[in-house]
């Protein structure tokens, strides 16, 4: 009887793949009026679904004209509103026209999911009557984004501390640098918080507050060198990021010298991101296959989510001497049964000079056999060819740098595991030639 149970099993995976084809096919029936309605519609141009409406409790209008004008549409599926229910992150690929640029791919976020979204109304609802639900334009001017008005001459720590990730423990140099690079005013290059408008002040802390991502790629721009997506502006509450490529998941199956070369730039990102003549440390505190990609002709990777950096400003760690901020902190390594799961402590983060928390989170969530994603486990640097295998200081390197049997044994590891790779890469870049 046993023997007819893959048998039956198959058949049962055929039939509810045709249950489900049947199922879209009616779907699409049903939805033919809208089908067609949204193709022939730019719905970018709707002021209600970019929710400009909610302005100034949005997060910005640098890029209002060009949704206005039309210059920015959706892809085929993105047009199709029933299919949304499968985009629970609200992030969008479009088209972007200039009459002499041509036109290119760029990326569109809400910065939330619809609920994400909904309890930001609320929350500003709540703080401004006490209630759920209120006349958000009017209740945003009684939140604490309005009571920063035109006499306050800075953005200080104090006031925005714990907001958010990346203001988890900010220093006034932090701050200064995203008030002066804040690109939803068209004054930017001060940082004075009184130069902005009220309205472009509201909606900088309102980022700040709610997701800080577009802050990040403002104050860390990837024309400096940063390897973030570069930010192009915003609309109410969608903002335009620069298309990279795909995922890094995409290549989790590509050829091994492709997958050492992206590993090695992990690793080099984890490293400008922890040290820097900046003296800026940015810690990625939610790493995975699907917050980086891979650009198309360069084969450089980008982080491309910002939402989850927290910045620690190591000049004042020196300066303000917090205890034991000289100790070097090492990330306890977690086995959990979980994706993307990482253990770090924020106010260690926040008080030591000499952290190794990015070097574990590429390790761990990206490049070891602990890696686990989308039901698969192995990470990018699975199934070595069999001399690199046999030799085993990959798989040594790695293992040390997630989980250390050495005290301060990931710091070396992390340093050794990327003059390793680099060596893998520039061996099979010779053999190429």
């Amino acid at each position: 009887m046993l023997r007819f149970l893959p048998l039956k099993l198959g058949r049962l995976y055929r039939c509810l793949k045709l249950l489900l084809v049947v199922g879209l096919f009616v779907i699409l029936l049903m939805n033919t009026h809208n089908l067609f309605a949204s193709f022939q519609k730019n719905e970018l141009t709707d002021r209600r679904f970019i929710n400009l409406n909610k302005c100034p409790a949005c997060f910005g209008t640098s890029w209002c004209r060009k949704f206005m004008n039309g210059q920015v549409s959706f892809e085929t599926w993105g047009r199709l509103r029933f299919l949304d229910v499968f985009n629970v992150k609200n992030v969008y690929f479009a088209q972007y026209g200039e009459p002499r640029e041509g036109t290119r791919r760029v990326v569109l976020k809400r910065l939330g999911s619809n609920q994400e979204l909904a309890d930001i109304d609320q929350k500003i609802c709540k703080r401004a009557t006490g209630r759920p639900r209120c006349d958000l334009i009017q209740a945003i001017y009684k939140t604490e984004f309005a009571r920063l008005n035109g006499d306050v001459r800075l953005l200080t720590p104090e006031v925005v501390e714990g907001w958010s990730d990346l203001v988890h423990c900010p220093s006034q140099r932090l701050l200064d640098r995203v008030v002066r690079r804040y690109a939803e005013t068209k004054d930017s290059g001060s940082f004075l918080l009184k130069n902005l408008k009220d309205t472009e002040r509201m909606q900088l802390l309102m980022t700040l507050a709610f997701n800080p991502e577009p802050l990040v790629l403002q104050s860390f721009p990837s024309d400096e060198g940063w390897p973030f997506a570069k930010y192009l502006g915003a609309c109410g509450r969608v903002v335009a990021v620069n298309y990279v490529g795909e995922e890094l998941w995409s290549f989790y199956n590509a050829p091994w010298d492709k997958r050492v070369d992206l590993a090695r730039q992990l690793m080099d990102i984890a490293e400008q991101l922890t040290n820097n003549d900046f003296e800026f440390a940015l810690y990625l505190l939610d790493v995975s296959f699907d917050n980086f990609a891979v650009g198309p002709r360069d084969g450089k990777v980008i982080v491309v989510d910002g939402e989850n950096v927290l910045v620690a400003d190591k000049r004042l760690i020196k300066q303000n001497k917090p205890e034991n901020y000289d100790l070097w902190y090492e990330s306890r390594f977690e086995d959990c049964d979980k994706e993307a799961c990482l253990s770090f402590s924020k106010e260690s983060l926040c008080n030591r000079v000499t952290v190794d928390h990015n070097y574990y989170a590429v390790c761990q969530n990206l490049l070891s056999r602990y890696a686990t994603w989308r039901g698969t486990t192995g990470g990018l640097l699975h199934d070595p060819p069999a001399h690199i295998a046999k030799d085993g200081q990959l798989e040594a390197l790695l293992d040390e740098c997630t989980n250390p049997k050495k005290r301060y044994g990931r710091f070396t590891a992390a340093k050794e595991l990327r003059d390793y790779l680099t060596q893998l890469v520039s061996s099979s870049s010779a053999t190429a030639r």
